[in-house]
Order: C-alpha cells, then sequence, then structure tokens
C-alpha cells in the first residue's frame, strides 16, 4: 500500500492538533497498531511545534506524510525563507537538567527510525522523521 498526504497549515498553535488528528486517522484507518500510531502521533505534535516555534516569520507550513507498505515518512516544511536554525539541532544531551534545548530532538529520536533536520535556502527548515509501521493482524 502507498499513502500520500500533504497539508499546507496556516501558522496557528491549533494548526499541529489539525495535523495531528489527521495522521492519527490515516494510520488507524491503515490498521497500525495503537502503540505506534502514539508514536508518529507524538513525532507529529513534536517537530510541527517546533517548526513552529523555532523558525522564521511565514504564513503557513507543511506537513507531508508518505506511507510505503512498512514505514511512513514524514516532513515538516516551514514555507519561508530561513530566519535561523532549528534549535532541535543542538546537542542532544543538555548539560542542566532544567534546559530545555535539545530536549525535543531526544524525543524525536526516540521515538523515530530516523530523524533528519535541513534548511532549503528557497523553501525554510524541514524536520524529516522516518517510522517503520507495525500493523495489527488482519
Amino acid at each position: 500500500m502507498q499513502l500520500e498526504l500533504a497539508l499546507a497549515l496556516p501558522r496557528q498553535a491549533r494548526s499541529v492538533a489539525v495535523a495531528r488528528h489527521l495522521v492519527r486517522a490515516a494510520m488507524v484507518e491503515l490498521g497500525v497498531t495503537d502503540e505506534c500510531v502514539h508514536d508518529i502521533e507524538v513525532a507529529v505534535s513534536e517537530a510541527c511545534t517546533n517548526i513552529l516555534e523555532q523558525t522564521g516569520p511565514s504564513q503557513e507550513w507543511e506537513l507531508r506524510l508518505q506511507v510505503l507498505e512498512d514505514r511512513c515518512v514524514l516532513r515538516v516544511v516551514d514555507i519561508g525563507q530561513q530566519r535561523r536554525r532549528l534549535r532541535l539541532a543542538l546537542p542532544a544531551y543538555p548539560s542542566d537538567e532544567d534546559a530545555q534545548p535539545g530536549r525535543g530532538l531526544q524525543l524525536l529520536r526516540a521515538l523515530a527510525d530516523r530523524v533528519g533536520f535541513a534548511t532549503l535556502p528557497e523553501r525554510g527548515a524541514v524536520v524529516s522523521l522516518e517510522k517503520r509501521l507495525v500493523y495489527t493482524k488482519p
């Protein structure tokens, strides 16, 4: 099975919930296990929230979901020119227990099989996640 979904969403906090809901619904309908759906849902929320909080001003952002048999690939794209680098690119292990930078990256690495970050001059910041899907038995 192959599925592709692309969303262009307004730069508003509530759009994260919309993205999370649509990705969850797609995974449930495909028959992905509850645990796997939960991991994807949390990872999507984290990646989307960080794009909204850590990138420059733009009017909207995109979420792209691609399912290829046993894996899904998610890309969260800030539409607009780069204003600064994503804070997620900081070291994964902050030295101070109360420090926030880097914790999102740790969470993404724990939930997804692959995590990537890029900055595209024409587009802006991109967070990429890949997760192996586990399906419920028919």
